[in-house]
């Protein structure tokens, strides 16, 4: 009796935020080493709760990355992942492999995996959702520096993904995206969940990992920083708290929280059901960033 009544009370919990989200978009990004988990239920976890937010009648839209899975897939064709500045460098021959493993590979396993589960998704390559300008970094001597087809996100197509919102339908996009030239170029997923998150208008973005959240120690795990203001993000990043590829993901939660989410939440994927404890609790997990 005390654990139906424990159900119960969860429910109870969660019914007030299930109200107050019925038809809004939520933008999941999905990446992490949690992705290449050899456990099914971490790897199925996430699928299970956007099937959740399906029947409770809010609309998911997942950004999925795949570091590890490309990085795997480059030296197995004898390419040797470079990063500079947290960017992959990236060649012709090395995006349309990139492109392979993403769109071809992860985003269908995604789709596949969140139908099974009784789910209604759909994949898109990000190369037709998704247009960049393409990116360069600081070199050391201050001079930028080209890294080859890395693009940063700068439009996004809603039309097909606003369709499938409509129709109940979760649509789940890859981080590739076509240039102003026409290319195929790679993406940070981070920004272009940020960026899906501001052109739809969305309620809430969620950034999936393998860490807690925002560390105030990266050393320590339980220094997880539970709640960030906006306006305090550029104090964090002068003593170093938010270093590193940190900053891409901080940087694209404060510039979706200025064009009007909001909240953007850091949780750890490897958590059973983390999307829907940070959602539809008092408490959350992670690390919170408002306005």
């Amino acid at each position: 009796m005390e654990q139906l009544i424990t159900k119960a009370a969860v429910l109870l919990e969660a019914l007030p935020y299930i109200q107050k989200f019925n038809g809004a978009t939520f933008v999941v990004k999905y990446g992490g080493s949690f992705m290449d988990s050899p456990d099914p239920a971490i790897r199925q976890g996430v699928a299970r709760d956007v099937v959740f937010l399906e029947a409770v009648e809010i609309n998911p839209v997942v950004v999925h990355g795949g570091g590890k899975a490309i990085s795997r897939a480059m030296k197995e064709a004898g390419l040797s992942p470079e990063f500079k500045h947290g960017h992959r460098v990236t060649d012709e021959k090395a995006v349309e492999l990139v492109n392979e493993v993403l769109s071809n590979q992860i985003n269908p396993e995604i789709v596949a995996t969140i139908n099974e589960l009784g789910g209604a998704a759909k994949g898109f390559a990000g190369k037709d959702i998704f247009t960049c300008r393409r990116k360069a970094v600081p070199g050391e001597d201050g001079e930028m520096i080209d890294i080859g087809f890395v693009g940063e996100v700068v439009d996004v197509n809603i039309g097909p993904l606003r369709e499938c919102i409509a129709k109940g339908i979760t649509p789940v996009i890859s981080p590739t995206a076509t240039g102003e030239d026409g290319r195929l170029y790679n993406c940070n997923a981070d920004v272009a969940a940020a960026m899906t998150a501001k052109a739809l208008t969305a309620k809430r973005l969620v950034f999936m990992s393998d860490v807690p959240g925002l560390l105030q120690n990266p050393e320590d795990p339980e220094s997880v920083i539970s709640h960030l203001r906006v306006q305090d993000v550029t104090d964090l990043k002068r003593r170093g708290i938010i270093a590193a590829g940190m900053i891409p993901k901080v940087d694209s939660a404060t510039a979706a929280i200025e064009a009007g989410v909001d909240k953007v939440s850091f949780v750890d994927g490897r958590v059973n059901h983390a999307v829907l404890l940070e959602i539809f609790t008092d408490k959350g997990v992670g690390t919170e960033i408002v306005l």
